[in-house]
Order: structure tokens, then sequence, then C-alpha cells
């Protein structure tokens, strides 16, 4: 491929390490952030040491605080901001955009109100006369590990197969891969909420629980995102892919995962309050356990544990007790794999 330029609109973790990654490929990469002090460090030092202590950025790779100047004559746009403000970014984008271009994101959430995907929000905003079919990029990938170009597979999807090979093309390279997939519901809607699975793999290792509960929650997280994907209609395949099964594993396991971070300082008897602050980061995990929660009720599907964090997290329910309820549940059979729907016969 030929050079592209491309806006990268989010400085964080993960907009920084996706930065390089271009970067590595050929293209020019415009950081676009709200913060003048981190740009300005990625312009003079090359550094972004919020996220990234050792890391030394390549000196083409270029910071911008005026939105304008970013989007200028660019091939396309990589949304990296937090779910709660991708909306007044996208409002933004399409006051200044001039031209047509490639929209992809890089973020995982749904929003809150609305319950809506990131690819939803970004087609309402910014006009289709001015962009192609979103792209998502998503899967098993640590910022932390991807910096430091560890070998990486994911995925594009979009509803046009062409844009994602287009997105496949800009990204792939000796350590990161990607696959194409037209499942843009499975895709975010397993980016979304394996984030809520990993705050309770986490809290049950701030408990001090093992791996056999750890292989628990898992597996019966991911049945619980595929009926929910399902119902919302989602290939059920794509859970057992990259961006499905493989996301969960990475995000429920790792201390690099942030989500999984907060679980168990909230399993170790931390308030999520004093968590939030400390961090430095958005946990994105527990503004998507309540839209999650609330989606199940409305779509009448069964989620368990997903219920379980939310009551934890915004019911102050006890954390033992609500593990031990939800042990002693009503037995069931494992590959039971009925969307039930109250009302209907």
């Amino acid at each position: 491929m030929t050079q592209k330029k491309i806006a990268v609109l989010g400085p964080g973790s993960w907009g920084t390490a996706l930065s390089q990654v271009l970067n590595d490929n050929g293209h020019e990469v415009r950081i676009w952030g709200n913060v003048p002090e981190q740009i300005a460090e990625i312009n003079e030092n090359h550094t972004n040491k919020r996220y990234f202590s050792d890391v030394v950025l390549d000196d083409k790779i270029t910071g911008y605080n005026d939105l304008s100047a970013a989007l200028a004559g660019i091939d396309a746009i990589l949304f990296v901001v937090p779910t709660k403000v991708t909306r007044l970014v996208a409002k933004q984008v399409a006051e200044v955009l001039d031209h047509k271009v490639v929209v992809m994101h890089a973020s995982k959430g749904l929003e809150q109100g609305t319950h809506e995907r990131i690819s939803t929000i970004l087609e309402e905003e910014i006009p289709a006369d001015l962009r192609s079919e979103v792209v998502v990029v998503s899967g098993p990938s640590h910022a932390e590990e991807t910096i430091v170009r560890d070998l990486t597979l994911i995925t594009a999807a979009s509803k046009n197969l062409e844009d994602a090979k287009y997105v496949q093309e800009l990204f792939s390279n000796d350590y990161f891969r990607l696959y194409t997939n037209d499942d843009v519901i499975g895709v975010e809607t397993a980016a979304a909420l394996k984030n809520v699975i990993a705050v309770g793999a986490g809290a049950l290792h701030g408990l001090g629980f093992g791996d056999n509960a750890k292989a628990a929650i898992i597996t019966r997280g991911l049945a619980e995102i595929t009926r929910l994907g399902v119902t919302m209609g989602a290939n059920p395949m794509t859970y057992i892919g990259l961006s499905g099964v493989g996301d969960l594993i990475v995000t429920g396991t790792s201390i690099h995962s942030r989500n999984w971070r907060a679980g168990d300082a909230l399993g170790r008897g931390e308030k999520l309050a004093d968590i939030e602050a400390n961090m430095g980061m958005v946990i994105e995990g527990v503004s998507t356990t309540k839209v999650a929660h609330e989606l199940a009720e409305m779509l009448f599907v069964d989620m368990p544990i997903v219920d379980t964090i939310y009551n934890v997290i915004y019911q102050n329910a006890d954390i033992r007790e609500s593990i031990i309820k939800l042990m002693r549940r009503e037995g069931r059979p494992e590959n039971e794999y009925i969307i039930e729907i109250k009302g209907l016969n």
C-alpha cells in the first residue's frame, strides 16, 4: 500500500500503540488530543510517559491540538477515544471534515443511555458522504505489548469487506496481523462485554480464588456474551474468534487490563471511587456493566454473571454473598442454547 495520511483521535495507550504500528508501515500519522501538554510532549520529546515510561516514538509521528489541521487532506480517521466522548468527538469531526475518508475505531464499549454500539454512533454523527462504512479494529491486544512490537493478531470488521480489507492492509506487518470479518455487531458486542467479565475475573483474583474460578467465569461469561450478541443479531461464530474468546482471555487474565485491575481492587475491598481516581485511565467495564444489565433486561436475555457484577458495583451488594448466590442458582444443562423471550411461547 502506498503511504496514507491517518489521523488517530485519542493519544491514550492504545491510540499511541496503533499510531506506532501505522508509522512502522510507512504511513503519515497525526495524533490528535485535547491536552496541550501531552501533545507538546509527543512533538518535542517523542514520548507519552503517562502510558509508556520507557518508549521513544518515531519523530515522524506528529501531535495535533487543532482538529481541523489534523484532518486536513487525510485518507483515514481512527477513533480511539473513550466511549462516553465518542459522540462528541464525532460531531466535531463532522463539522470540520471536508472530504470523504475511511472511518475506523478501536474503542470498546456501549453508550450509556442509548445502549448503542460505537459504529452506530459514528454512522449517526458523520454523514455518509464523508465516510466509508465504519471499520472496527478489535481483538486480543494489550497496548503495553503492541508498543514493543510483540506479536498481535486482531480483526478488522465492517459491513463492507472491501473497507475491512483496506484497513487490514493499512495495519498488517511482521508483528501485527489482521483478519477481516463482516459481523460488526458480534465484534463490537464482544469487545464491549468482555470488559464486564474481566472486572468479575479480577474480583475473583482479589478475593483469593484460583485458576478454577478464573476458567469458570471466562467460559460462562463467554456464554452470556454470546446469548446477548446473538439476540442483537450477531453471528455466534464470531464469539469463538479473536474478537470474542481471544479478547476475553487476554482481558480477563492479565494485569495489563485496567478492567481486570479494577476488579482485583474491588475484590480486595477498595472503593470504586478510589479505584477510578487511581487508575488514570477510563475503566470501560464499569460503565458497560450498567448498559449490559439494562440491555439484558430489555431483550429478556439471561446474564447472571453480568447481573451479579452490576449488583456489586451499582447496588452495593456484598461481593461474597453475591458469589454464593450465583453458585447456588438452579442447575441447568451446560450446552443449553435457548434464548428465552419472556411473554412469548
